[in-house]
């Protein structure tokens, strides 16, 4: 009997050792980082180059790909399969033993090994059975749609105004991460995007092929909430932009699709994409012990929100359903957590609060869902072109997604830092935000307003000087306009009174101003046969 015993502990050790774990894998170093940083259009299109310099976005390490050599070194080991890889986290994504994925550390090209099963990994790499995640699922001629079965959903936010501007999402790029596509290309809810040749490519990245029908039809669905027009009947928040139509999903639920989704992300930041819309989410997995924890969802560690915040450092502005657990989990799943991304929740045809939303707030206590838009008894068109209603955050998410292409066109310059903060201001509950409905439902006409005077101020700033800031306290910083680099100050103070002259450069515009006396003073900055003249305070 003990004998017997013993062997049945072996061969229990044996099973585990042998049974199949998957793991992010991270490699040491990159190869040719210095000539492709020096190069980047051998790693980037022009579109996407055309946007970081627009917004400031640095090229660094991260846009440079993953050592290929590794990754062939890799699908050579033993018992590994590769099923991804991420340039920004310079990692693959991995599936094997135990044991055969332990080893792999043992490689000089592996730094680490972060097992999907926490409970594998012997310390924290980054600081702190499965569900049907779709289950609920001025001067010229103005625009004006007719937008049927969306009009509710469209005006509750306030994005038909911003039609009414000419701002449809023209020029914008768009891509959707969902399970496929069916009949878009023959759908004829879609046929002006056909037509017009704005559908920009698609891929599926759990099969390695460009058709998209995936295993679905969740993606066509949510897509029409942006992008479709049926003459009378629906018109979404984007009808202009155009598109990329990427398959993350696959027909079960593991954090492999969350590796394939930070693909996507790097592929569309690559081909010069604005806006992501996600309407998916994990939180639980077939293997439950590969679940994400309330703990883990603090906005940094997930895969999927590691990559969406390195998606927000690149300039991109992804729009994600919080998700559909309001009453089970409660909160907000993957990448909703993140930082960098614009999380929507759901509420119904009179602007309430559903019960099937998730809340926030984050283990970490941020403010989720950011925003808000209809996703009870949504309208939407299905892969036939009939026009129907649907009921998810995950309709939620394009509507939003869609009005946040059509307001960034109106500027877009402004980054994505900005706009996501601008749309969150605009919201009904900004100043008293809620756990079920975060900053509440945004005004796009506010927002869009908002734009046009920042435009109104870099004009001003374009063309005048400025002194800030005001009141002054120690030092006074004056900004100066385009063409101009020298220019005369003159102080005087409330009596008429010259306290003081100075002569001012782009290069020493700041002046010490701790030795006047506190009170009101006349400033007048001259150059080039051109005066500004400001009012200015000396606490």
């Amino acid at each position: 009997m003990k004998k017997f015993l013993l062997l049945a502990v072996a061969m229990l050790a044996i099973q585990t050792a042998n049974a199949q774990e998957d793991a992010l894998v991270f490699f040491e170093d990159k190869a040719g980082v210095e000539a492709a940083l020096e190069n980047p259009l051998t790693i980037l299109t022009q579109d996407a180059l055309d946007r970081k310099d627009m917004h400031g976005v640095a090229i660094d390490e991260r846009d440079v790909p993953v050592n290929e050599n590794y990754i062939a070194l890799l699908k050579a080991e033993p018992g590994i399969t590769v099923y991804s890889k991420s340039k920004w986290m310079n990692a693959a994504y991995v599936r094997g033993s135990q044991t055969n994925i332990e080893n792999l550390v043992d490689n000089n090209y592996v730094s680490e090994v972060e097992f999907m099963n926490k409970s594998l990994n012997l310390s924290p790499i980054f600081p702190s059975g499965g569900v049907d995640k779709f289950e609920e699922e001025n001067g010229l001629p103005k625009v004006i749609y007719n937008y049927g079965d969306a009009t509710n959903q469209t005006e509750m936010i306030g994005i038909d105004f911003v039609h009414e501007q000419d701002f449809t999402g023209e020029g914008m790029v768009v891509a959707f991460m969902d399970n496929g596509y069916p009949n878009v290309f023959t759908n004829p809810a879609f046929s002006h995007v056909v037509d017009e040749n704005r559908f920009l490519g698609t891929y599926d990245f759990p099969l390695r092929q460009t058709n998209a029908d995936g295993t679905g039809t969740h993606g066509a669905n949510t897509l029409s909430n942006a992008a479709a027009i049926i003459e009378n009947e629906f018109v979404g928040t984007a009808p202009d932009a155009s598109y990329y139509l990427f398959v993350t999903e696959y027909t079960s639920e593991n954090p492999v699709e969350e590796a394939w989704w930070v693909e996507a992300l790097e592929r569309a930041d690559s081909l010069g994409v604005d806006v992501v819309n996600t309407s998916l989410g994990y939180q639980d997995y077939d293997d439950s012990s590969y679940t994400h924890s309330y703990s883990d969802l603090d906005g940094q560690t997930t895969i999927a929100a590691r990559g969406a915040n390195h998606a927000f450092d690149k300039g991109m502005l992804l729009v994600t359903s919080a998700g559909n657990d309001g009453n089970g989990f409660g909160t907000v799943a993957t990448p909703a957590d993140a930082p960098g991304v614009l999380s929507i929740g759901a509420v119904d045809s009179n602007g309430n609060y559903t019960s099937f939303s998730s809340r926030g707030p984050t283990v970490d206590g941020r403010v989720k869902p950011d925003v808000m838009a209809q996703g009870e008894s949504a309208a939407v068109v299905d892969i036939n072109g009939n026009v129907t209603t649907s009921s998810g955050t995950s309709f939620s998410g394009p509507i939003m997604a869609g009005a946040v292409a059509s307001l960034w066109q109106s500027r877009p310059v402004t980054t994505n830092g900005e706009l996501m903060q601008i749309i969150r201001e605009s919201a009904h509950l900004y100043n008293n935000p809620t756990d079920e409905m975060g900053y509440g439902i945004p005004n796009f006409e506010t927002a869009y307003l908002s734009l046009q005077a920042l435009s109104v101020e870099d004009e001003l700033l374009e063309n005048n000087f400025a002194i800030y800031p005001n009141p002054l306290k120690d030092r006074m910083n004056i900004s100066f306009p385009s063409q101009v680099n020298q220019a005369t100050l003159t102080l005087y103070n409330i009596l008429g009174s010259k306290v003081m002259e100075q002569q001012i450069s782009i290069s020493n515009n700041s002046i010490e101003v701790s030795n006047l006396k506190s009170g009101v003073y006349l400033a007048s900055i001259s150059a080039d046969g051109k005066t500004n003249s400001f009012k200015v305070i000396k606490e």
